[in-house]
């Protein structure tokens, strides 16, 4: 598990996780005035996380065409499909909650404030990692953390507000 996470954590998927992520977490907070079932949320986070996902898949495909002038070939679109499989995941990452108001372990108001929280810890996470792998001690590493949250906080506000 830890080699299976360090690796990850050096790989490009971190941005794009942190990006679907934001997307994820940028849908909760527009739909949580709204009174919407936890099936429902959990039917529009993955289909924004899977439109999403092709959206950047597609926009690779055609980027890469582009600037390289040639198809693109097998290995660039299985690394384009990784990378949209991790917009995908970031997106998704708050339907788990849903999923257990669903099944009825917590109430949809709590799948709501976990999703928020779990969302702005998953993008912290990779915040102190990014820190620590670049040679910062745990406190910096922790005040990047805490600040990249923030950061994550004004954009979902941001995005809430303008959609």
């Amino acid at each position: 598990m830890r080699t299976r996470l360090a690796s990850h954590l050096g790989s490009r998927q971190v941005a794009r996780v942190i990006y679907g992520a934001i997307v994820g977490l940028a849908l909760v907070v527009a739909l949580e005035g709204y009174p919407r079932t936890a099936g429902q949320m959990i039917g529009w986070l993955l289909g924004t996380a899977v439109a999403v996902a092709l959206a950047e898949f597609y926009s690779e495909v055609v980027g890469t065409e582009t600037s390289e002038r040639h198809r693109v070939t097998r290995h660039q679109l299985r690394h384009m499909f990784d990378d949209a499989a991790a917009v995908a995941f970031g997106g998704a990452f708050p339907a788990v909650f849903f999923l257990l108001a669903a099944v009825g372990v917590i109430r949809t108001e709590a799948a709501f404030a976990l999703a928020k929280r779990g969302g702005f810890v998953l993008i912290g996470f990779y915040g102190y990692w990014a820190a620590r792998f670049s040679g910062a001690s745990v406190l910096r590493s922790l005040a990047q953390a805490g600040l990249v949250g923030l950061v994550a906080a004004f954009l979902i506000v941001l995005k809430a507000a303008l959609h």
